[in-house]
């Protein structure tokens, strides 16, 4: 096996927005975490913000969030925290179980999800906005991708386009056909919610990914020794250590380096 893709980043995900500032590793924080504390802390490494989407669409089964009280606060996020990477649009996941909340078509998720990023961008270019690729097999991801092309949006040249809809699949053959397909459009894809199965299957075709899984994975197990919590599934040392344990398993044909950044020549 040769090539790989030794730049892989790796966002650790959390619930805990005061890592922002105990930790420089990358790190995945939702816009619902963030968006009623009165005090933000200061980043001490690069970070990426989740829109919040899947947890307002399974609640409400519509966005309740304005987009201008959304670009409002990704600036405040960007000037008061600072080292923010990206952050993703409003977009419209596409599994089974969300559009049946909804009530409308995968075709019509797609469609609301470029209109947003268009929206946000041309309100304001300024912010790191990405835009993401929903839908549920791999024609419809293709149809999306081309949904933004047709708008004038050149996916090749942005820096980082999410593919959404994946995570509860990504350890199957059909999800690693999916990012394969669009990776081959030349596209630096960011996987949503991608574990070790995942990684391993896709992860270098990937440009970066993030995970929540290590949290899930300490409420089914004791505290570390010395933890007097009645778990770690808000643990820092714990999360670092999952971090490191998965980042050591992949492949040493796509394995990145801890910090998410590719070694100095």
């Amino acid at each position: 096996m040769g090539g790989g893709n030794p730049g892989l980043r790796f966002f650790l995900g959390t619930h805990q927005p005061d890592w922002l500032a105990r930790t420089a590793v990358p790190l995945f924080v939702s816009h619902r975490r963030l968006a009623h504390r009165k005090t933000l802390p200061r980043a001490a490494g690069m970070w990426a913000l989740d829109s919040g989407g899947f947890t307002e669409l399974s609640m409400h089964g519509e966005w309740r969030t304005e987009p201008a009280a959304y670009l409002t606060a990704v600036r405040r996020f960007s000037d008061e925290i600072g080292n923010l990477a990206w952050a993703a649009p409003m977009d419209w996941m596409c599994e089974p179980w969300i559009v049946q909340n909804t009530g409308l078509s995968v075709a019509e998720h797609q469609r609301r999800t470029v209109a947003n990023f268009l929206h946000l961008r041309h309100s304001a270019p300024d912010l790191p906005i990405v835009p993401v690729l929903q839908g549920w097999e791999l024609g419809d991801y293709q149809r999306c991708a081309d949904l933004y092309e047709k708008a004038g949006i050149d996916l090749a040249a942005e820096p980082v386009v999410g593919l959404g809809s994946v995570c509860r699949r990504q350890a199957t053959g059909e999800a690693a056909l999916i990012v394969a397909a669009l990776a081959d459009r030349s596209l630096k894809l960011h996987g949503f919610g991608f574990k070790t199965l995942g990684l391993r299957l896709a992860g270098h075709r990937l440009a970066s990914a993030d995970s929540l899984a290590w949290s899930f994975e300490a409420r089914r197990k004791p505290p570390l020794p010395g933890h007097t919590h009645k778990n770690c599934a808000n643990c820092l040392p714990y999360a670092l250590a999952w971090r490191t344990r998965l980042l050591g398993s992949l492949p040493v044909w796509h394995q990145p380096t801890l910090d998410g950044l590719p070694e100095a020549a």
